[in-house]
């Protein structure tokens, strides 16, 4: 008899010995940085295929000023801001210091030439040119006293030359009668020897006192000569502090417009003071200041125009200052046909300065570009008008309005005029509206 067991109850039947376990498979940490990298890669190469490249740059339309090549006239010209300024200034220096005791004249006021316009009064200087005109005086009343004398002396000098020539003509003719008769025996040896001496000796006699005559007087002629230059030097001297001593009263002078005079009755004034000017009465000139770029473009007696009130006058350029200050250089302009009436000194004034004849010329409008490439190279724009590529160019003249194209751009072609700021180190720019 087979007896069987029963096992305990372990509890309720719940059928997990049914479910079968399914395990998940993940990535492994290789193949995670490999996916990394390859989306990091295709990121950079779309940021490097996408973004614009360091030579390139995309800027706005509403930023840029674009204008056209086009045929045309070139006038060459140059505008000037003129300065009025009278065309002849004089100063007015005190030549010697003093004080101010009158005045004559006010400033502002037309004077003529030689007019007095203020007295000076300089007790030194007086007494001074007072004391060097009797100085003066005395050394010519002595000069005068030697010039008698050296008179005296050449009189005497005559006088005895005189007797000399009278001595030995009578000489003369005593030897002249006796030599026939000694030579016949009617007179004695010893007669017509004495005779002969007296004869030789006034004739040497004679002779010395011709020579002595003709030295005395090549000196007192030497001496004379010096004793009037002093003398003249003097004088010249003397007008000179007399000169200076009338130079208390000042005196305009030119005639003119006296202008600066602001000095003032118990002022002093030192030796050489300036104290106003005197400017040319409806003659004026322009002074103007051009660019250093057209120093070797601008030559005296080049033309220039004015339009002033409706009316337009000439000039032309009568100097040049080459001494270039702050990039510029200065002219000056004289009115050629009259002048605007009214002019005002300081007054400024617009000027056209002509440089050379109208000519036929490829133009782009002048445009602040021109400071930031001098004109080597542009900006030109294609004909589709998203992109604007860096050209090289050569360019001429300029006016104004426009610059002259030599080289480098066709007509109906486009160009970038506004300022380059920014964009000097690009060739490419990617233009959007």
């Amino acid at each position: 008899m087979t007896i069987l067991r029963m096992q305990k109850d372990s509890g309720p039947v719940s059928g997990g010995g049914m479910d079968q376990v399914v395990e998940t498979r993940r990535l492994s940490t290789r193949v995670k940085i490999a996916l990394g990298v390859a989306a990091a890669l295709v990121a950079a190469l779309a940021i490097w295929w996408f973004a614009p490249s360091g030579a390139s740059q995309t800027v706005g339309m509403d930023r840029l000023t674009i204008s056209s090549v086009t045929r045309g006239t070139f006038d060459d010209f140059m505008p000037l801001r003129a300065r009025v300024t009278p065309l002849l200034t004089v100063y007015i220096d005190a030549v010697e210091g003093g004080r101010v005791e009158k005045m004559l004249v006010e400033d502002g006021a037309t004077v003529a030439a030689g007019q007095p316009i203020a007295l000076l009064s300089n007790a030194e200087l007086q007494l001074s040119t007072l004391a060097r005109q009797t100085e003066v005086e005395q050394q010519i009343n002595n000069m005068r006293s030697q010039e008698l004398s050296l008179a005296q002396t050449q009189l005497a000098n005559e006088r005895a030359v005189l007797a000399a020539e009278t001595a030995f003509e009578k000489t003369r003719r005593q030897y002249d009668r006796e030599k026939p008769l000694a030579d016949k025996g009617f007179v004695s040896g010893k007669q017509f020897a004495d005779t002969q001496a007296d004869y030789e000796l006034s004739q040497r006699n004679l002779a010395a006192l011709k020579r002595s005559q003709s030295t005395d007087a090549r000196l007192q002629g030497s001496q004379l000569t010096q004793q009037q230059q002093a003398a003249r030097s003097m004088q010249s001297g003397l007008a000179i502090a007399r000169a200076n001593l009338d130079a208390l009263q000042l005196r305009a002078p030119v005639a003119g417009q006296l202008s600066g005079f602001s000095v003032q009755v118990g002022q002093s004034l030192g030796r050489g003071e300036r104290v106003g000017q005197i400017d040319s009465p409806g003659r004026n000139k322009l002074i103007a200041g051009v660019d250093e770029f057209y120093l070797g473009r601008v030559q005296i007696g080049q033309k220039a125009s004015l339009d002033w009130s409706g009316k337009r006058y000439g000039a032309k350029v009568t100097k040049i200052y080459p001494q270039v200050q702050n990039g510029q250089f200065q002219v000056d302009l004289q009115f050629t046909d009259g002048e605007p009436p009214q002019l005002q000194r300081g007054q400024t004034m617009q000027a056209r300065l002509t440089l050379g004849d109208p000519a036929p010329a490829l133009l782009i409008p002048n445009g602040a570009f021109y400071n930031d490439t001098g004109g080597a190279w542009v900006f030109v724009v294609s004909a589709s008008g998203g992109v604007a590529e860096k050209r090289n160019v050569r360019l001429g003249r300029r006016n104004t309005d426009f610059i002259e194209v030599l080289e480098g751009l066709e007509p109906g072609e486009r160009v970038i005029t506004s300022p380059y700021t920014g964009l000097t180190d690009k060739t490419r720019l990617d233009l959007t509206k």
